[in-house]
């Protein structure tokens, strides 16, 4: 609703952008108009909230005041308007869920397509982002809800659902090891591997089963990408190590074999739906979640073979 404040709708987006040309561009409000309501703006509070620099507008101290106070009160009127359409019994509007790399496949993509089915007025704007930023996200109201490989305990989090993936190798359906209905992490000793590396959620746990295993484990290649393993794995390089999340769609279409490790000093990946609990809700909000941990409860999310 930015009938509300057309000047604090146009702040917001200068500071986040630094330019008003920028601003001018995201809002397709002609610049001269955004100027104009930000000078006006700092002419009523008597103080400036830009420095003018050459490189574009950087906020004054008092500018960051009202930049922090201007994005709680734009949540709290979005939490407003979703209040008030739920009285009314409507089921739209907008929700934000931050997700890992790793559910830009599966069954995410074919829920909320279903869901576009059953809630056609419901607006899913998915935020795909390095695991270790989706917390912060989350607890900063950047989005309504996450989708979090190995949450941490933090302030305001709360888990609704969880669920757990093991840890396995990966390989090619023809390649020896598939056979296999688990394996010992002592495998990878005998063939060449593709590692995980940081930032994905698994690499600390596969390198303190290496370090409790005592072994020296030999490294055909590595990656900090889950999509980048399993091409390396394709295209014969070594095995890889990925959790059975990761591998979901290839092992059901049979174009990977998934083996789980059996070592029970190795913690499953756990994938978890959260939301800031000081934060309320929309209705719309709370029927993604409800149908996420339908879905959480599904066997569907585990991989199975193609037959």
């Amino acid at each position: 609703m930015p009938v509300f404040s057309r000047f604090l709708r146009y702040f917001l987006a200068v500071a986040q952008h630094g330019s008003i040309r920028r601003a001018s561009e995201h809002l397709r409000i002609a610049a001269s108009a955004i100027d104009r309501q930000i000078l006006q703006g700092e002419e009523s509070l008597g103080t400036p909230l830009f420095e003018r620099l050459p490189t574009g507008l950087r906020l004054t101290a008092t500018g960051e005041l009202l930049y922090a106070h201007g994005k709680q009160w734009s949540r709290d009127l979005t939490n407003m308007c979703v209040q008030i359409e739920d009285m009314r019994g409507l089921r739209r509007g907008q929700v934000d869920i931050a997700v890992p790399d790793a559910l830009t496949r599966g069954f995410l993509p074919r829920l909320l397509r279903a869901m576009r089915t059953t809630h056609p007025g419901i607006t899913i704007c998915t935020h795909v982002l390095d695991n270790s930023r989706i917390q912060d996200t989350l607890i900063g109201g950047s989005v309504d809800l996450a989708l979090l490989l190995n949450p941490t305990h933090a302030r305001g989090l709360l888990v609704r659902a969880h669920k757990d993936f093991p840890l396995g190798f990966v390989c090619l359906p023809n390649h020896p090891v598939a056979e296999r209905k688990n394996a010992r992490f002592s495998l990878a000793m005998n063939y060449p591997m593709i590692m995980p590396e940081p930032p994905l959620a698994l690499h600390r746990q596969i390198e303190i089963l290496q370090i409790d295993s005592n072994l020296d484990i030999h490294a055909a290649a590595s990656s900090d990408n889950i999509q980048m393993i399993k091409s390396l794995v394709r295209e014969g390089i070594g095995l890889g190590i990925l959790s059975a999340l990761d591998v979901m769609e290839e092992v059901t279409r049979g174009e990977l074999a998934f083996i789980p490790i059996s070592n029970h000093d190795l913690a499953p990946l756990t994938l978890a739906l959260c939301v800031d609990h000081s934060r309320q809700l929309s209705g719309a909000a709370r029927l993604v979640i409800s149908e996420l941990e339908k879905e959480f409860l599904s066997p569907a999310t585990q991989p199975h073979p193609a037959s």
